[in-house]
């Protein structure tokens, strides 16, 4: 496994069922339920129908509140220190559509998103003892936003499952594609 999937599988094993104080302050009285688990939801409704496809994926950490709401946190290891909270929103927030809107098993409200960043400080120790790594564990909280997500999500199923356009019709992709296949042959 290539050195950040090694340092991530850490992370989120440090944390296996401790509480949410453990994770970060921050976050409401709760417990890691589990950790790398896959989600899959009901058909995506598109114009009031529901589409041939679903979100399906796999998060890092799923917290439950006190509250019975749910949590999901995003473990990532950094170079350095900086948030990326808004690259990673529509991951997060499919998860949560994921875990309120599931394909089997009880639906699950999710009110916290967010990532959990451990970026490296400095080195610590000495060539007898072993050398370990300072970190530096920074919370990056992710506002819910279903409406950017349900927004996005409709227009690449329309996109998808409209007419293909043209060859010439000016989509710059198409023209790609239809050099790759002269080039490659037909797919």
């Amino acid at each position: 496994m290539p050195l950040v999937g090694e340092l991530s599988a850490m992370q989120e094993a440090h944390f296996d069922a401790v509480t949410s104080a453990l994770v970060t302050p921050e976050l409401p009285s709760g417990k890691v339920h589990s950790r790398g688990g896959w989600v899959k939801s009901t058909p995506i409704i598109v114009n009031g129908s529901a589409s041939p496809y679903a979100v399906r994926g796999k998060y890092d950490l799923l917290m439950e509140f006190d509250d019975g709401t749910w949590g999901v946190i995003d473990c990532k290891f950094q170079g350095r220190d900086s948030d990326k909270s808004d690259f990673y929103s529509p991951q997060l927030e499919a998860y949560a559509f994921s875990l309120e809107n599931p394909v089997s098993g009880p639906a699950r409200k999710v009110s916290v998103l967010g990532l959990l960043v451990w970026s490296p400080v400095s080195p610590v120790g000495d060539p007898t003892a072993g050398y370990s790594l300072k970190l530096k564990s920074s919370w990056r909280p992710i506002q819910r936003n279903p409406k950017s997500l349900e927004r996005r999500l409709t227009d690449f199923i329309t996109v998808i499952s409209g007419p293909t356009p043209e060859r010439d019709s000016g989509c710059e992709q198409c023209r790609y594609i239809s050099q790759r296949r002269e080039i490659f042959g037909g797919e």
